[in-house]
């Protein structure tokens, strides 16, 4: 039944027996954490292989070089090489670096920041700089914009990826910087980029003559088991626009081997390469280039990776497909909400009716399930309608998954329909 279109009578008796079953929930005593997309403990297994594949007296890269003394600012040779295959770019054209291709994110802007971009006129910082961010969104994302102080601009998302047209029209300001990017399997809301999107993106015109693209390709082959989707690669299609500087891209093992011993790397430009390694020069002497080597052993190429991938699909698909599972169940039909059924990534998408998205977090906390705060997908964690809810299914197991969506459907539904009963 449509509780939007239904009698009174309908809806409250709806009400009642969604009110009597959260009650019953709630007298379990759960202590239930779908906050973060983090791996589970059995993805994080799939690469402990990797832990001894180094030891002493094989810390030599395949030149010769000690791996264990300072240098190799860029990366090892052999890991630019493997990245170069993961993100679409040439070897020479890749930066690897530490843990964290969130921190390579930070370095970027906190740079642009203080010393500007490559083409541009000067520091960020003198120019009032804006960020288009598209919506529902990355929480980090937003999160370092706040944090520098750049301004930012909500883009809603389409099924091809940002709305192009609010996107065109706000690049008309030469302050507009750049714009985030989740290009495959957005955060939170699953979409993959349209080959005419990932064009379009590369040759639209632009004020600022130093404005990126932060392509943050974090979910490049996290299937859920039909294998990893497809995508243009915007390296290639800034290059054939002319604006072969515009995207810096990004990518990172902490969500394929392990989440805090990762490997972060973007890829860029000649010029930009070259920028960034001038600026990072007088922060590092270098990276953990053992852990490269570590990664580059385990995986050998990226068939080795796209493998070990396939069985992360095996892990966390059936944790997805109880998502779907019960939201269809308890709310298919009703309404009530709407949600994506991505097919990679670490999120599922859930809007609620208006207003309603805060006191359902709020009701399901007080029953212990803990979901991503209301907002966090939005810039300055203001989600102007109060709808959106994120679901990170990965690290629970599946019979934590359906105790949590018994929780959540159950508050939905009392929520929601109490919100009808007002309005009716």
């Amino acid at each position: 039944m449509d509780l939007t279109k239904a009698e009174h009578d309908g809806v409250q008796s709806h009400n009642a027996a969604a009110t009597s079953r959260f009650e019953g929930l709630r007298g379990r005593n759960l202590s239930l954490d779908m906050t973060r997309g983090k791996p589970s403990p059995e993805q994080l297994s799939l690469a402990d292989e990797m832990l001894t594949l180094v030891g002493p007296g094989s810390t030599d890269g395949e030149d010769g070089t000690d791996l264990r003394n300072y240098g190799g600012l860029a990366g090892i040779p052999e890991a630019r090489r493997l990245f170069a295959e993961l993100l679409d770019a040439e070897p020479d054209q890749v930066v690897v670096g530490g843990n964290s291709s969130l921190t390579m994110m930070w370095e970027v802007l906190a740079n642009a920041i203080m010393f500007g971009m490559p083409g541009g006129g000067g520091p960020w910082r003198d120019q009032a700089p804006k960020f288009l961010c598209p919506v529902p969104g990355y929480d980090r994302h937003f999160a370092i914009c706040e944090r520098l102080r750049i301004e930012m601009i909500n883009i809603p998302m389409t099924a091809d990826g940002p709305d192009l047209e609010a996107v065109k029209a706000a690049v008309a300001d030469s302050s507009v910087k750049g714009m985030w990017c989740v290009p495959k399997y957005s955060n939170p809301s699953g979409e993959v980029y349209s080959d005419d999107m990932v064009k379009a993106l590369a040759e639209m015109p632009v004020a600022a003559p130093d404005f990126r693209l932060m392509w943050d390709n974090a979910y490049a082959v996290h299937h859920l088991g039909d294998g990893p989707a497809p995508l243009a690669n915007i390296l290639a299609a800034c290059n054939a626009a002319g604006n072969p500087d515009r995207a810096i891209v990004f990518g990172s093992t902490s969500k394929i081997t392990h989440a805090g011993a990762g490997v972060g790397a973007l890829a860029s430009s000649k010029t930009n390469i070259d920028d960034h390694l001038k600026k990072i020069f007088f922060a590092s002497i270098g990276p953990d280039k053992i852990n490269q080597l570590r990664h580059v052993r385990f995986f050998r190429d990226m068939d080795g990776i796209l493998a070990h991938m396939d069985k992360h699909a095996a892990i966390v698909g059936p944790k997805f497909q109880a998502v779907e599972d019960a939201l269809q169940k308890r709310l298919g039909g009703t309404g009530l909400a709407t949600w994506t059924t991505p097919k990679g990534g670490y999120f599922v998408s859930l809007d609620v009716l208006d207003g309603c998205a805060k006191e359902i977090i709020k009701r399901c906390a007080d029953a212990g399930v803990k979901i991503t705060p209301a907002g966090a997908t939005f810039p300055y964690g203001k989600d102007p309608y109060d709808r959106n809810i994120r679901i990170a299914p990965t690290l629970p197991g599946v019979d934590e998954i359906n105790a949590a969506m018994d929780v959540l459907t159950a508050v939905i539904e009392v929520v929601c329909t109490e919100k009808l009963l007002k309005v009716g």
